[in-house]
């Protein structure tokens, strides 16, 4: 049986299909030549809040927008194989990353492996069992600080030795509540090219 959200994608996507035209002639390289580190959240949308269209830009998201080594990895490629020659680092307010730590979630998963609750302070398991410990030996990225995460994410793109020299990295918070970009100085200067 098909859940109804794999029918509302794929009519929703058969529906951009057949409007799909000149999309098929894109580059493989980002047109605009940049790339952005962004958090995961459903509430954001780079295309809006950057102004992109298809093509236009490498669009890295995951959990936090932390600058975890798979996203070092994506930033080396859409560099050194796809051109892009500007990085922005953008977390976001009121994050979910934010509410949690390493401990919180290790001990959330070896209880259980369904979906916890959170009651606006802290985070519990509806049902318990059936957990795994695998979970206390990750590094899940968690959150103290936006301003804090955005500059220690900048200076671990910029200090990794396979970033180049002449990339900058900038940083930013999107504000949920307004739609904004406000950049983070500190960051940004310590993300500047040689």
């Amino acid at each position: 049986m098909t859940s109804k959200i794999v029918g509302e994608v794929t009519s929703a996507n058969t529906q951009y299909a057949a409007n799909f035209g000149d999309k098929a002639k894109l580059a493989m390289p980002p047109a605009r030549h940049f790339a952005i580190l962004t958090c995961m959240d459903a509430r954001l949308d780079p295309a809006k809040y950057a102004g992109l269209a298809e093509g236009d830009a490498h669009v890295i998201r995951n959990a936090g927008g932390r600058a975890t080594d798979d996203a070092l990895r994506s930033l080396v490629i859409s560099h050194k194989l796809l051109g892009t020659n500007e990085w922005f680092v953008i977390h976001h307010s009121d994050c979910g990353m934010e509410l949690f730590c390493d401990e919180v979630m290790g001990s959330l998963l070896e209880d259980n492996l369904n979906t916890a609750s959170f009651d606006g302070k802290n985070w519990s398991n509806p049902q318990h069992g059936g957990g795994c410990a695998a979970g206390h030996f990750i590094k899940w990225h968690t959150i103290k600080s936006q301003e804090e995460s955005v500059l220690q994410d900048v200076l671990r793109i910029r200090q990794h030795p396979l970033t180049p020299r002449n990339v900058p990295v900038y940083g930013y918070i999107y504000d949920v509540k307004t739609g904004r970009l406000n950049e983070v100085a500190k960051a940004t200067e310590a993300g500047r090219a040689a």
